[in-house]
């Protein structure tokens, strides 16, 4: 009896234990498969002009030229809710909204108060507002702390400058913008990489990182020709500079978005190893002129708007287990000045896009426009902290642990966020 007891017991172990052994590598397939893309309006983008609180009285009090009206009108926004419409300059984005792929966190932003382009960007790529001596960017911790296996492609920046937000010690693979970002360059020859083998021989720290550009791009020319093959066999799918030059820190204008868009798009759907991306749109620091339903911002938001559902359509059925994140520094002031623009405000918009999104809906919790709620007397105030939206993203999405969360956004101790940003 107890031999037939011993026996029961352990093969029910060894069951448990192939069973436990299979979840966990079907977990694993399953993360791995789940992506982010991270994209950066810098000049501080109007986000009352992105979702327009047409319901709110004093949103068109206070902007005499350059209030949207309401849905219904000549020009008028793209209805949400009751409260809130879409700019009609972004209506290629509104089936996204309607098919609840898309959705919007307002009155989000980071905590720390400064009107300083240089300083909100550094402290939203950083991850640390407030504190100007973190070393690393926010997602170059977290390509460290995702679980699964590491790659050369595992993270990409596409853009002309290294980001803040990747500013680290992991690896991260570097796609330029244009359309002959990925051609031959001189670090492809043989004859350069051998010599630069012996250079860097001697030197594991320079060994490691050369290593990693050149594998990096390797894997990305192989991912992109596959994928221009299947393509070609049938299997897959405007504006202006900032009047600060600083504000937009070396990004494209929204202009040129849309084919680098694509391009990104199609890179990580050929690659199996990209989970993480991030790229920068400039132009947003509106000042001047920055115009209504049509105009300056309009024809940005337009471009920008085409980016992103060429973003989607490179993305392909990889859409499904993507999350695509857009932010801004900070947004601006509810009042118009006295040049028909706007000027350094708080509260801005955060937008989310793909399969995973909770989306047809404005989460966060909205103060209202009346004086009394405005930050400084002068700016929708910040009642979502943005760490607060990419938090459940990094945790549910990605499967990053509480431990390692708290690496990712060092001395963040949480924050409530009005509602779901992911599906059940």
């Amino acid at each position: 009896m107890q031999r037939r007891n011993f026996l029961l017991q352990t093969g029910a172990l060894a069951g448990w234990t192939l069973w436990s052994r299979a979840a966990r590598a079907a977990a694993s397939t399953e993360l791995a498969k789940r992506k982010l893309v991270v994209v950066m309006l810098r000049g501080a983008v109007d986000g009352l002009s992105v979702v327009v609180p047409y319901g709110e009285a004093d949103y068109a009090k206070s902007r005499t030229s350059t209030a949207l009206a309401a849905p219904g009108a000549e020009d008028g926004v793209l209805k949400l809710d009751s409260r809130f419409g879409l700019n009609p300059a972004l209506a290629r984005l509104k089936p996204f909204w309607d098919q609840g792929a898309l959705g919007f966190v307002h009155a989000s932003g980071s905590p720390d108060p400064t009107r300083s382009h240089f300083d909100a960007q550094d402290y939203m790529e950083s991850g640390t507002p407030g504190r100007k001596s973190t070393p690393d960017g926010w997602m170059n911790r977290l390509v460290a702390r995702m679980p699964g296996e590491a790659a050369p492609t595992r993270a990409v920046s596409m853009g002309a400058t290294p980001p803040r937000i990747f500013a680290g010690t992991a690896s991260v693979a570097s796609l330029g913008v244009g359309p002959r970002a990925l051609d031959p360059k001189a670090i492809d020859d043989p004859k350069v990489q051998a010599a630069l083998d012996k250079m860097y021989g001697q030197d594991a720290t320079m060994a490691r990182t050369y290593k990693d550009t050149t594998e990096g791009r390797g894997e990305m020319k192989r991912s992109m020709e596959a994928g221009q093959a299947r393509r070609a066999q049938g299997g897959g799918m405007a504006g202006g500079r900032s009047m600060d030059p600083s504000a937009d820190n070396g990004a494209p204008s929204a202009r040129s978005f849309a084919a680098d868009a694509r391009r990104l798009g199609q890179l990580i759907q050929a690659d199996a190893h990209t989970q993480l991306a991030f790229t920068s749109v400039g132009g947003w620091d509106t000042h001047v002129n920055q115009g209504g339903a049509k105009g300056q911002l309009a024809n940005k938001l337009a471009s920008l708007g085409e980016g992103l559902e060429a973003l989607a359509q490179g993305l392909g059925d990889s859409l499904k287990d993507t999350v695509i994140v857009v932010m801004s520094e900070f947004g601006r002031t509810v009042r118009q000045n006295g040049t028909g623009g706007t000027d350094h405000g708080r509260g801005n918009v955060m937008w989310l896009l793909g399969g995973p999104v909770a989306g047809g809906q404005v989460l966060g919790d909205w103060p209202g426009l009346e004086t009394s709620a405005l930050a400084d007397g002068r700016d929708l105030a910040v009642t979502t902290d943005f760490r607060s939206v990419l938090s459940p993203i990094l945790q549910r999405h990605l499967g990053v642990s509480d431990a390692a969360l708290a690496q990712v956004f060092p001395g963040y101790s949480g924050g409530a966020l009005k509602g779901q940003v992911l599906r059940a």
